[in-house]
């Protein structure tokens, strides 16, 4: 009976492949959608729940963070119950608790609306790219078929801070949240009508413990990087060790399975390796970019949250875009020429940023922001395809759940690097009025939204003299963050050349 569901899902005609596509693209429209609008409300959610910095940063991770621990078990999960069936689980899940997080009264709600939120959306995300694998089995389909999937990403960053802004601007933070309800409607509908179910036809059985070690492989590492500047030293240590020990305990058992839940010899192909390391740092350099530029546009130069998001928009069109024309760029040059060319734009847009220095403007970053989104556009691409053509279409959950956990791992980092990295210089080299107590002395040195909260209640020399230090101790650690971005996405260009490329040949 498996194997006839698979056959089905890989057999489908012209029509109904593309009409399934449609329906697939609503949850990571919604997911892509749900990430920026989150970003925008950054300020909103500051002035109304007050967080710290780190529960600031909590709130945008704590999603993530649960999602990449979970990707790889929910994508074999899939595998094995059926693909669609895990997707419209996820979908049903995410959509009541998206309501439920629009009306959190703290900070500490928030997050545990997040991470009850990355719990399902572990499950939409390796079902979608996974059941592309399996409803497009010729390459060429599959290809575009994935750029349009990529698409969705770009579209949703487009739209999240149009309607988002609109929502920011007439109702609370919280709206933001309730897109998600009728966005999910038409999945939940057509996922039933018109998407096949696929599966392994030979899953093996459930290894709980293999399931175990995944997770605290990928939550104690990805928490220490997140509190690298604030968490004790001891606790850091014991994060790191308890994810090193964890890890080598799973790569051991999966090679002594005869059915692993993840086959690990899948990392000895160079273009899979390769393509994700690629998908992650481009991500990185995506989500630290959105981190400031958001907050720099709206808390620094005045704009309104829709004001903002039109800036924004021409870079996210852009992105959207060049993952389309990428597919037609990598038949005639190469798909590795392609993807180094993309990370080679995403290090020119933050050299850009490097460039401007202490005179950053909005039209320096929409420019910035446009170069970056034309690189991330070409290789998150062919980044995805890469992945998934190196494996059989019987294990695509598993691949899929592979490339989607370095997204979110790169989304995590991108935001839990960066931003603390942003976040620590921006403490240390900020100057406050002599008047300030120590209470709003300690906020306004949290965040750069803490800041302009404090600036409210002053007067208003000591409220310029403040919001103009804070703006100049932002900018000091977007100088730094950029930097590093840079720096990494150059060095992902040459294993680009030195890894995948010798490999493809």
């Amino acid at each position: 009976m498996s194997s006839n569901i698979s056959e089905r899902a890989s057999a489908l005609s012209k029509p109904r492949r593309w009409a399934a596509l449609s329906v697939l693209i609503f949850p990571v429209l919604l997911i892509s959608v749900d990430n920026t609008v989150l970003s925008f409300a950054v300020p909103a959610m500051t002035e109304a729940l007050s967080p710290t910095g780190n529960q600031l940063l909590w709130i945008i991770d704590i999603y993530a963070l649960v999602l990449a621990g979970l990707l790889v078990p929910m994508g074999s999960l899939g595998d094995r119950i059926g693909r669609r069936r895990l997707l419209l689980i996820g979908a049903t899940g995410f959509a009541i608790v998206s309501a439920v997080a629009a009306f959190a009264t703290d900070a500490s709600q928030l997050i545990a609306a997040r991470a009850l939120l990355g719990i399902f959306g572990a499950m939409l995300m390796p079902a979608t790219l996974s059941l592309i694998r399996t409803i497009f089995p010729d390459a060429t389909e599959r290809r575009t078929a994935i750029a349009v999937w990529a698409a969705a990403f770009s579209g949703g960053a487009v739209l999240g801070p149009i309607v988002g802004g609109l929502l920011l601007e007439h109702f609370w933070w919280g709206s933001v949240f309730l897109m998600a309800v009728p966005m999910l409607l038409p999945l939940l509908i057509g996922g039933l009508v018109l998407v096949p179910e696929s599966k392994d036809p030979n899953p093996g059985r459930v290894d709980p413990l293999s399931i175990v070690l995944i997770i605290l492989t990928l939550l104690p590492f990805t928490y220490a990087i997140k509190t690298f500047a604030t968490a004790p030293w001891f606790v850091l240590v014991a994060s790191v060790g308890l994810a090193v020990l964890s890890g080598i305990t799973f790569v051991r058992r999966q090679l002594a399975s005869e059915s692993p839940m993840l086959d690990m010899r899948l990392f000895k192909n160079a273009p899979f390796s390769g393509a994700l390391m690629v998908n992650l740092i481009g991500v990185f350099s995506l989500v630290g970019f959105i981190y400031f530029v958001s907050q720099h546009l709206q808390l620094i130069t005045g704009f309104s949250p829709i004001q903002a998001g039109l800036w924004m928009t021409p870079g996210l069109v852009l992105t959207m875009l060049f993952g389309l024309v990428a597919v037609a760029l990598s038949r005639r040059f190469g798909s590795p020429n392609i993807m180094a060319l993309g990370l080679v734009f995403s290090a020119a847009a933050y050299l850009m940023v490097l460039l401007a220095g202490d005179h950053l403007s909005a039209p320096v970053l929409m420019v910035a922001f446009a170069v970056l989104g034309t690189g991330i556009g070409m290789t998150e691409t062919l980044s995805n395809d890469m992945t998934l053509a190196a494996v059989p279409a019987s294990k695509a959950g598993a691949a899929s759940a592979i490339s989607e956990t370095a997204y979110e791992v790169g989304s995590v980092l991108g935001v839990a690097v960066l931003g603390s990295i942003l976040n620590s210089v921006y403490s240390t080299r900020l100057l406050v009025p002599g008047s300030l107590s120590q209470e709003q002395a300690q906020l306004a040195g949290e965040t750069l939204g803490g800041a302009h909260q404090v600036a409210a209640s002053l007067n208003t020399g000591d409220a310029q003299a403040l919001l103009a230090s804070a703006a100049q101790a932002f900018d000091h650690g977007v100088l730094l963050t950029s930097t590093i971005a840079a720096t990494l996405s150059l060095v992902a260009a040459v294993l680009v050349f030195r890894v995948i490329k010798p490999a493809i040949k």
